[in-house]
């Protein structure tokens, strides 16, 4: 049974926000992304791979990047609250440049092409699996020095 056509309430509209609204978004994400990129980039050549060799820089950067993002989302949700657009200079764009996932993507495909499958399949069970510890554990390690500090 529906209800007559004068009963009926219309759905309200989507909200979209407008583009003014977003620009500073997309500008700190952008702007955030360069300097995590760079970082990486920094940093896989003061560790470069060698021809063949297991990808331990991109393994360690994600790593790393994933026990930032634990502690950084520890401390802007439960700790303070920070400018609206720290999240996503910060959470997004830094450390969403910083960790490189399509770049794992590659190093598996390099390692199965090389001739090492197993290697590949290895890395690829063994990256996310150590991203989400790294998340894990780095997030409650600041939970417990937090509430230590508050005693």
């Amino acid at each position: 049974m529906t209800a007559p056509e004068s009963l009926r309430v219309a759905a309200p509209a989507p909200h979209r926000p407008s583009w003014r609204a977003q620009a500073p978004v997309v500008a700190v994400v952008s702007l955030g992304g360069g300097v995590g990129a760079t970082a990486r980039y920094a940093a896989s050549l003061m560790w470069p791979k060698p021809p063949g060799g297991f990808p331990w820089t991109t393994l360690w950067v994600n790593i790393a990047g994933c026990a930032v993002i634990g502690v950084f989302m520890v401390i802007i949700t439960e700790v303070r609250t920070a400018h609206p657009l720290v999240r996503p200079f910060f959470g997004t764009g830094v450390l969403g440049g910083f960790t490189t996932f399509s770049t794992y993507a590659v190093d598996i495909q390099k390692l199965i092409d090389g001739g090492r499958p197993g290697t590949g399949l290895a890395y690829l069970a063994a990256t996310p699996l150590a991203a989400l510890t790294a998340v894990w554990l780095a997030a409650g390690t600041t939970r417990r020095v937090l509430k230590g500090r508050q005693r």
